[in-house]
């Protein structure tokens, strides 16, 4: 399986939402990285066909996006994705296998399966209004599987959900990864680091990398510092520096940071770290916030 973007740009009047992206996806998960506003939910949408592209082309094992194959192939969670509160877990199945067109036998059994498979099982029978947050998502990433696609296209699938049901999420996207592409679009980077085969961070509309994480982790390695300073220093050195993490700690205040050089006289390296790489990249953006214990 090998999905092809080749130059697509998406413009609106005299904005460009996505700008002249180009790569080659074959089976794994990649993660899709960058701030709100950087154009990620603009190129998964053109990816499910929901968008046409300004310009570009796209393609799944040579299916443009406009062939039924193409679209029998993708399985696909929008960041706001509709649920019908009254309906239960298999009720709602039930009803999205029918608009993919599957029969009644086959869309009880892929149903079933899937509940088994997102640990819901046990509340298929319950309204979906009773479900948690991570609940919800679960039946969200099983409607995308109905289809078993070999393009499942998850758009900020973590947001919203506590640290555990992050874990649960995770570990399923990892268990469904093979023989098949999956693009999980997220700015939740502890979401990715575990689970990616290769991260493509996009900035402005352009991706300017797609790569491992070890290969993109190497862009700020010795680059990273901690220091232990004054409260007067550290608000001068967060004018100066990108600042990726404050703690106060009694009268010292310890900062994380991003540098070329040495910040301080007794500033010690630190192993970089994606979020580091992240926060370098995206500091300039409003919806970036730093982490201040």
């Amino acid at each position: 399986m090998e999905l092809i973007i080749d130059r697509i740009t998406k413009q609106y009047a005299n904005k460009i939402a996505v700008d002249r992206i180009s790569c080659s996806l074959k089976d794994g998960v990649y993660a899709l990285l960058g701030a709100n506003g950087a154009g990620k939910t603009t190129l998964m949408r053109m990816l499910c066909g929901v968008l046409k592209p300004t310009s570009g082309e796209i393609k799944l094992n040579g299916l443009n996006t406009s062939d039924e194959e193409y679209r029998n192939s993708l399985g696909y969670l929008p960041q706001d994705f509709g649920y019908y509160p009254d309906f239960t877990a298999m009720e709602f199945l039930m009803y999205i296998s029918s608009l993919k067109g599957l029969d009644k036998p086959t869309a009880k059994l892929r149903s079933t399966e899937l509940l088994n498979l997102t640990s819901l099982s046990d509340v298929a029978k319950k309204k979906i209004k009773t479900f948690s947050g991570g609940m919800k998502q679960r039946l969200g990433i099983a409607q995308a599987m109905l289809n078993n696609p070999k393009l499942l296209i998850l758009d900020e699938p973590t947001a919203g959900l506590d640290p555990k049901e992050r874990v649960k999420f995770r570990n399923l996207i990892s268990d469904l990864s093979k023989d098949r592409i999956i693009i999980l679009s997220t700015h939740i980077v502890s979401d990715i680091e575990y689970i990616a085969n290769k991260i493509l961070i996009m900035k402005s509309g352009q991706l300017i990398h797609n790569d491992s994480l070890d290969e993109i982790i190497k862009i700020i390695e010795g680059k990273v510092w901690e220091c232990s300073v004054s409260t007067s220093e550290a608000e001068n050195l967060s004018r100066i520096y990108t600042i990726i993490n404050i703690r106060h700690e009694k009268d010292k205040t310890f900062l994380r940071l991003v540098s070329d050089k040495s910040p301080t006289i007794d500033a010690v390296k630190a192993e970089a770290c994606l979020e580091d790489l992240y926060i370098y990249y995206f500091s300039d953006v409003s919806e970036v916030e730093r982490n201040e214990k």
